[in-house]
């Protein structure tokens, strides 16, 4: 169980989260509840690793904000955090920690590490890739798109992925027993595979929108003060929905090489 001072702390840096406007009340909530879960299965250790993944993307998600305001008009996630969004990237690892507790195995290990390591690849490509001074390519028609576009790529976005997914990686040896460098480039391929998987349901199954006023193509259910109408997609798999899929999808990667191999 855990004890009062770790509860103490998680419930501190939910509260650091809420007064620092990266997340906001319902936000604070949701990432205590997924702190006490992931500490219950996987202790000190694993809030390290999820404080690795909240600090570094709420730094990128706030570097040079000012020069990412041309996205908010396509793009459904804000700078600040709401309950969906942290239950998005934090409901894996969470349910990995309970069943850890539970029923401890090495699989359920690499795939808890996975699901932070995904979930920080997918926000670096995104905060850092949008950054781009040439234009990102979408990743199945290799076309030019805006930056922000639902399944766009980009040479420092995978960069920026690859090396979100290599900072989870690299902090697992030393925070986990029994993890070798095999195991590390596990995670770091499949946690940067979860960033490709993202992008990939962004470009085919996502639900986009158009606005009926200025006829932006965006993933916002409203735009300019009015309801926005299907453009493609499927209507109820939004951002959340498709980066809870791609987390889970690497985290299935990497537990499952890791049992059968």
């Amino acid at each position: 169980m855990l004890n009062s001072v770790v509860i103490l702390f998680i419930l501190a840096v939910s509260l650091m989260g809420i007064i620092s406007k990266s997340l906001t009340l319902s936000g604070g909530i949701a990432a205590f509840v997924i702190g006490v879960l992931i500490g219950l299965g996987f202790g000190v250790q694993g809030l390290i690793l999820l404080g690795a993944f909240f600090l570094s993307s709420s730094i990128w998600s706030k570097y040079k904000r000012n020069d990412k305001k041309k996205m908010d008009d396509i793009t459904q996630k804000g700078e600040v955090r709401d309950y969906t969004q942290v239950m998005a990237n934090g409901a894996i690892p969470a349910l990995c920690g309970l069943w850890y507790h539970i029923n401890p195995s090495d699989s359920l290990l690499i795939a808890f590490v996975v699901s932070i390591a995904a979930a920080n690849a997918d926000t670096w490509a995104s905060e850092i890739g949008s950054l781009s001074k040439k234009a990102p390519i979408h990743i199945l028609t290799l076309r030019s798109v805006e930056a922000g576009t639902s399944g766009a790529i980009s040479v420092l976005g995978l960069i920026a992925s690859l090396l979100g997914s290599f900072l989870i990686s690299i902090m697992a040896i030393f925070l986990f027993e029994g993890i070798s460098i095999v195991t590390l480039l596990v995670i770091l391929l499949a946690g940067f595979m979860g960033s490709i998987f993202d992008t990939i349901i962004g470009a085919t199954i996502q639900a986009k929108y158009c606005c009926r006023h200025c006829q932006i193509i965006t993933e916002k259910v409203t735009h300019c003060q009015a309801p926005t109408s299907i453009n493609s997609g499927v209507r109820y798999i939004n951002n959340e929905v498709t980066n809870f899929s791609s987390i889970l999808l690497a985290s299935i990667l990497g537990g499952t090489f890791t049992f059968l191999f």
